[in-house]
């Protein structure tokens, strides 16, 4: 049997963090973002790496969090929320920054983990709403979140990666 479960992420975790966020964004974003800014934010871990130590060593504040998935040790996935930063959203909202999972382990349950995980601190940091910026172009993404009650709230935004990519922000109700 696998000991996995989710906890607060480690500096010794970090390397592993970015390793997954540059394979996870080659597997989900190769679809439907421009090859060359994908491949330069893809090219290397390395830069990742630091900008997670700093997330999980100085944090802006203690509602910042990074959390790991962890499968016998390993890390397998790992989510990062603060409060949002949305001008349209009051104090007791949150944004799921980032969650995401090795593709070499999807479909294991690390992500259902993750997210619950999420959703359990967001409430003790009495937050009761959520939001997450999602690309609109992300089926798989969308796939995972809509089902456990995230939904469009209407709206929008461009990011101009040489060309436009579309986003949608996702939101869900924690009380």
């Amino acid at each position: 049997m696998t000991d996995v479960g989710v906890r607060d992420a480690r500096l010794g975790d970090t390397p592993a963090v970015a390793e997954i966020q540059v394979r996870a964004w080659q597997a989900a974003y190769r679809g439907f973002m421009p090859a060359e800014p994908l491949a330069e934010m893809t090219a290397s871990a390395e830069p990742w790496r630091a900008r997670w130590a700093e997330a999980v060593t100085a944090p802006p504040s203690g509602r910042h969090r990074v959390l790991t998935a962890v499968a016998d040790g390993v890390v397998v996935g790992f989510a990062a929320f603060a409060p949002a930063e949305d001008p349209d959203q009051d104090a007791d909202a949150a944004e799921l920054i980032t969650v995401a999972v090795d593709p070499a382990r999807v479909r294991e349950g690390h992500g259902s983990r993750l997210l619950s995980a999420v959703a359990d601190q967001l409430r003790e940091l009495s937050f009761t709403t959520a939001v997450t910026w999602v690309f609109a172009a992300d089926a798989g993404l969308r796939a995972f979140l809509e089902p456990a009650g995230w939904a469009p709230d209407g709206a929008t935004r461009t990011l101009d990666l040489g060309s436009p990519v579309e986003m949608v922000r996702l939101h869900t109700s924690l009380v």
